[in-house]
């Protein structure tokens, strides 16, 4: 039997699509070249790293677990850091969510004025973080410090805001949250107008109160959303750098030493980049680590509609 021809329209659709791969693997070409070189690269370097003792000095040498070792057994300002990551990024998501959701609430709808406070609390997140930090840095001094001169007017003695201790994390998380929660709140403001106004008005036939459509329309609705700021402030928070490195530079002692001040302080500091290697290798994990656990759960909480 002769063996059939594919006709010739097929054999021009073959071709074609043959041509639009080769297209489109040119067009995300420089994507991937831009990914490999800046994110796989510096990243397979760090992991690398992090089994060596390499310093500028002595240079590099091969030292296998030592470094994950020490990490982990001797290594006390490391267990700060972590906890005080930790305690910062408990502060901050919460305060961070009510705030945002708060304000968007009073904001989403689309009465007289609400441009410029919507403008007004988006201005925050585009100043350089640097100059935000500095501003903060002089209005928190004790002497001569803006807020503690409000608080000397009305007969109040103001304290050593930024050497306390017990105050420190909290007025980072303050000054970290005033900085970006514009942003936050109009991402939240997009989601809650694209609730159809319809639920609502079902809602109240029915004679739910504010409160109950708040809970059993309003969050449900926007959980997709509410996940993602979730996962956007958890991802920043255990990041947090420049704010503790203006602000406190870690300080008083250790009480606000978080992780990636702590790698900076190891790798530039100390000129320990094998170590400070390590360090980042276990905060990329934990990252990771979090982010999944939250993406993996989301199923039970957050509503997708159809």
């Amino acid at each position: 039997m002769e063996k059939a021809n594919h006709p010739p329209a097929n054999r021009h659709r073959h071709t074609l699509g043959r041509r639009d791969h080769k297209y489109g693997f040119g067009f995300i070409a420089p994507m991937l070249i831009g990914f490999s070189v800046f994110v796989i690269a510096p990243l397979a370097a760090t992991v690398y790293l992090s089994f060596c003792d390499y310093s500028l000095i002595k240079g590099m040498a091969w030292c296998g677990w030592d470094n994950y070792i020490k990490l982990f057994t001797r290594d006390a300002t490391f267990v700060v850091a972590v906890k005080n990551t930790l305690y910062f990024t408990a502060l901050l998501i919460p305060a961070n969510l009510v705030l945002c959701l708060g304000l968007a609430m009073l904001l989403h709808k689309n009465i007289r004025g609400v441009g410029f406070f919507r403008t007004a609390i988006f201005t925050p997140y585009v100043t350089n973080v640097v100059s935000w930090a500095l501003v903060w840095q002089f209005m928190l001094q004790s002497d001569g410090g803006f807020i503690n001169m409000v608080l000397n007017m009305f007969g109040l003695e103001g304290t050593n805001w930024l050497y306390n201790t017990k105050l420190v994390i909290p007025i980072v998380v303050l000054v970290t949250l005033l900085k970006g929660f514009g942003m936050n709140t109009i991402i939240f403001i997009g989601a809650l107008q694209e609730v159809p106004q319809m639920y609502y008005e079902a809602a109240s036939l029915d004679g739910a109160s504010k409160r109950q459509q708040f809970f059993r329309i309003t969050l449900p609705m926007i959980s997709p959303t509410i996940f993602l700021i979730i996962i956007i402030t958890m991802i920043g928070s255990l990041k947090v750098f420049a704010q503790i490195n203006v602000l406190t530079q870690g300080g008083p002692g250790t009480a606000s030493y978080v992780m990636v001040y702590y790698i900076y302080q190891v790798a530039f500091k100390m000129n320990k980049f094998g170590y400070g290697s390590a360090l980042s290798v276990i905060l990329f994990l934990v990252i990771m680590g979090l982010t999944l656990a939250q993406w993996s759960v989301r199923k039970k909480w957050v509503y997708y509609e159809d």
